[in-house]
């Protein structure tokens, strides 16, 4: 499994638990950051290979 995609599924679940939980905007701001980075780490694997 590629690093980004394991990053997208983290990313994505901080933000449900940041939705759920009273810690909710630390974890949602971290859950974008992560994000964030897997969306530009695929991005650039994708550029490396074409």
């Amino acid at each position: 499994m590629p690093a980004w995609l394991i990053l997208i599924l983290v990313g994505v679940v901080l933000l449900v638990l940041g939705v759920a939980t009273n810690i909710g905007s630390f974890l949602i701001w971290i859950g974008v950051i992560v994000l964030v980075v897997s969306l530009v780490l695929g991005l650039v694997g994708r550029g490396r290979r074409a």
